[in-house]
């Protein structure tokens, strides 16, 4: 178990990376699985969730092979290649390895069975279950209890997720797709199952949803075309191949968010982080920031895997205006937040998130628990169903938080700390190793006041 004992009033200060992107991380795994050939990729994080996307695709018969520090050779298989596993598919706490593995394994001749984590366990795939049955594939959720006073629906399906195979001359069918949430993870699945299928798919969406999958199709030379909110996927005369590619993963905007928010609200700071990923779908954080009043500068340093865009960013502290967040907005920060909640308590006046319940369905209810570890440190906090309401200029003070195993809360809670008068402590700190592995390392080179305990289990 880490304890992390932190004390507020140092400046930030210094030029920083941070880890590749998670979310960019997996699909080039699985890209690099299917591709015919060798691929290679410099950049990818040690997070937990990516080694579990690893682990399963290792355990499907892909050869992945580490070349040097966070740069790996993945042997592909090919479309065809994958072989069964010998035990379920462990996902432990990875929403992503498990929606975007369903994708391709709803397409095998083989069976499969992916599981997860306590945590894992307690997070929705109903619509997951049933946009891959709407196009012929076997696949089966799990019903579990629902606890009294929860938000979750009792005709849900949770992991276990149970595949069986294909059999011998069945595909996969063509498929007409409209999200019902404008779920990347799900909206990626749908993409990878089309790969499989013997006739075109076609996605909808409301509001235009992350694009990494897009891009990294695009970028391989697959027949997709997107046209806004609109994917079309065609394989009338595709030959169902690529060829293995050398990328670079761009840093993980949502890990720098973390830092950024801090170079924002500790006064006297000033960081700089190097190589972050920009795509436009990601950035919304960025655009709340500006609307503050905060000093931020972005400065484009080109492109990394895939065709995504990255770029240099600096910050220097204060922020000034509250902001109202909502709609396409929110989908584009939707990871941000708990930190933007930080960010609403330097600003002078009452900030509003909405449209944010999906936050209910993750790690943890990240509502719910962002306005406690807030609220426990004395901010001003109005829960909505659909977000939060947060008060700025507050006067925080030091508490004991327990982050509930939730990597995000965890990371808020320790900036939020920075701000504050007394010794924070946030147990179970070890969570962070989901996202971020070196977060309090990088904070301490900093200049933060940050004391590490480890104690064993």
């Amino acid at each position: 178990m880490r304890r992390l004992r932190i004390h507020g009033g140092n400046p930030l200060r210094g030029k920083v990376r941070v880890p590749g992107d998670k979310s960019i991380g997996h699909r080039a795994l699985i890209f690099g699985a299917l591709a015919e050939g060798v691929s290679r990729i410099q950049g990818l994080p040690r997070s937990r969730d990516l080694l579990a996307t690893r682990n399963a695709l290792g355990s499907l018969g892909v050869k992945i092979v580490e070349e040097g520090p966070e740069r790996i050779c993945i042997h592909g298989v090919g479309l065809d290649g994958l072989r069964m596993p010998e035990r379920p598919i462990e996902c432990e706490n990875s929403g992503t390895t498990m929606r975007l593995l369903a994708g391709v394994l709803c397409g095998q001749r083989f069976g499969t069975r992916l599981v997860g984590d306590s945590s894992l366990s307690r997070r929705p795939m109903g619509f997951l279950v049933s946009a891959l049955r709407a196009r012929g594939a076997h696949i089966g959720g799990t019903r579990w209890p629902v606890p009294k006073g929860s938000h979750a629906d009792p005709d849900e399906l949770y992991p276990p997720i149970s595949i069986a195979p294909l059999v011998e001359g069945e595909r996969l069918a063509p498929l007409e797709f409209h999200s019902p949430n404008m779920s990347a993870q799900l909206k990626s699945a749908v993409l990878l199952s089309a790969l499989y299928a013997d006739g075109p798919t076609v996605v909808y969406e409301t509001l235009l949803s992350r694009d990494h999958t897009e891009r990294m199709m695009l970028a391989l030379g697959m027949p997709l075309q997107t046209t806004g909110t609109i994917s079309l996927f065609d394989p009338t005369s595709w030959a169902r191949c690529w060829e293995g590619f050398d990328w670079q993963i761009p840093g993980d905007l949502s890990s720098a968010a973390f830092l950024l928010v801090a170079g924002a609200v500790v006064p006297g700071s000033e960081i700089e982080i190097e190589n972050v990923g920009t795509n436009p779908t990601r950035t919304g954080l960025l655009e709340v920031m500006r609307w503050c009043g905060v000093r931020l500068q972005v400065a484009p340093r080109g492109e990394g895997a895939g065709h995504e865009p990255w770029a240099e960013v600096r910050v220097r502290s204060g922020v000034q205006s509250p902001f109202r967040v909502g709609a396409e907005l929110a989908l584009r920060m939707i990871d941000e937040v708990p930190i933007a909640c930080v960010l609403a308590l330097a600003a002078s006046g009452r900030s509003e998130i909405r449209d944010v319940q999906a936050l209910r369905f993750k790690e943890s209810d990240r509502i719910e628990n962002t306005a406690a570890f807030l609220r426990a440190m004395g901010a001003q906090v109005v829960v909505l169903e659909d977000g939060l309401i947060v008060e700025g200029k507050s006067k925080l003070h030091g508490t004991r938080i327990d982050p509930q195993g939730d990597h995000r809360i965890a990371m808020a809670a320790v900036v939020a700390a920075l701000m504050a008068e007394g010794e924070t402590v946030v147990e179970n700190a070890e969570c962070i190793e989901v996202s971020y592995p070196n977060f309090v390392e990088t904070l301490q080179s900093l200049g933060a006041n940050i004391e590490i305990e480890e104690e064993k289990s």
